[in-house]
């Protein structure tokens, strides 16, 4: 495949996390008042999903090993084009949540086989520069997603919204059956033995570089994931924004994330991996802090929150390709196998936060930036200090 094409492909399975997230946050209010549940269970839709997510990577990493990227993706988007039908229609929120978790676990399949396939194609930094441009694709599709999920759940409600959502994955299958070419050269015959799974996934999990960048995508999107989570209660409940113009502010959010995505490669060209990190965990840590601190000095208002948000997006922007790219390097031989394993860890903390938020939101702008505040100081913390320690190109032993 061409490098365009493959950005492409890059751009289209890692988009799929965003659109399935995003699309729908502004209608989560009126998808929680329609049918009468909780704020718990309403937080179940975006946190059972990515627990899903993240769990279904761990089985399907190991089967991509095996068998290749493109079976996989193939299933997996079928799915999730089924699971999207099925949201739709809901008839009530449990049903919603099921569909939501099978969506979830079908997302795995594409995510998965997009960071094993920059390990398939690239060293491990020529890999944080095509991840980077993969996931500055999945930053203009994080971007139209909130803004057109509001205006679609205005104008037709949110059934509409979520039937969106098959329609992109019904696109991204054909372009898959279409042009996507297999990219694991020797496919593992060995990788669902038991014994062989077992010493693979011991073998990364005792390897530092791993746990390194794994920890970085982890401790960034915890952060995002908080403000996906929260934010639409904040801005549209509590501050009675529209959804329009709650979407706006997504679009805008989502922009500073793609300006992150741009900047990170021209850092990693100028400074490596390492200072590249270094410099994000900077506008981690001062995005959070700020935030947090506005918040409890009793400053309240929209730019209170998006301006801080905007410097910890613009530092998402740079840790998630480094972060991704790197937890996967040293493993060219179980890239899949590595790749879920990161993308669970990410999801697992997605989902404590999510079950906290649940919780914890009182009706107050708090929750929000207090977690925020605590991912931005955790990320600059294994930035300056695990990642710093460690070799991106490091081979597994």
């Amino acid at each position: 495949m061409s490098s365009p094409l493959v950005v492409l492909f890059l751009s289209l399975l890692l988009g799929v996390q965003p659109i399935t997230t995003d699309l729908y946050l502004p209608a989560l209010p009126a998808i929680t008042e329609g049918f009468g549940a909780s704020m718990a269970q309403a937080q179940l839709t975006l946190s059972g999903l990515l627990l899903a997510f993240g769990i279904s990577q761990l089985v399907w990493g190991p089967i991509s090993d095996r068998f290749g990227r493109r079976p996989v993706l193939l299933v997996g988007l079928g799915a999730y084009v089924l699971s999207a039908i099925g949201s739709a229609f809901a008839s009530s929120m449990e049903l919603l949540i099921l569909w939501r978790i099978v969506q979830g676990t079908a997302m795995g399949a594409a995510v998965m086989c997009a960071r094993a396939l920059v390990r398939d194609l690239y060293a491990p930094e020529a890999g944080a520069r095509a991840m980077s441009k993969g996931l500055s694709g999945l930053g203009v599709i994080a971007c139209l997603s909130t803004p057109l999920g509001g205006l679609v759940s205005d104008l037709f409600g949110w059934r509409m919204a979520l039937l969106l959502l098959a329609l992109f994955g019904a696109v991204t299958l054909g372009l898959v059956v279409m042009r996507f070419e297999e990219t694991v050269r020797q496919p593992n015959p060995r990788a669902l033995a038991p014994a062989i799974l077992l010493r693979t996934w011991g073998g990364i999990l005792r390897h530092p570089t791993f746990w390194a960048f794994a920890l970085l995508a982890t401790m960034t999107y915890g952060g995002l994931f908080t403000f996906l989570a929260a934010s639409s209660f904040v801005f549209i409940k509590l501050m009675g924004l529209s959804k329009t113009v709650y979407g706006a502010l997504m679009f805008s959010m989502s922009g500073a994330y793609l300006i992150g995505t741009v900047l990170c490669r021209r850092l990693l060209k100028r400074y490596g991996v390492h200072r590249t990190v270094a410099i994000g965990g900077a506008f981690s840590l001062v995005g959070g802090t700020v935030l947090g601190v506005l918040a409890l000095a009793g400053v309240f208002s929209v730019w209170a929150i998006m301006v801080p948000v905007y410097l910890f997006m613009l530092g998402h922007g740079i840790h998630q390709p480094c972060g991704q790219s790197g937890a996967v390097g040293p493993f060219p031989q179980a890239a899949g196998a590595a790749s879920a394993l990161s993308g669970f860890l990410m999801m697992l903390s997605a989902f404590g936060m999510g079950h906290w938020l649940g919780i914890s939101m009182d009706g107050s702008v708090f929750p929000l930036t207090n977690g925020i505040w605590f991912w931005g100081v955790m990320t600059a913390a294994v930035a300056w200090g695990l990642v710093w320690r460690v070799r991106p190109s490091q081979t597994a032993s």
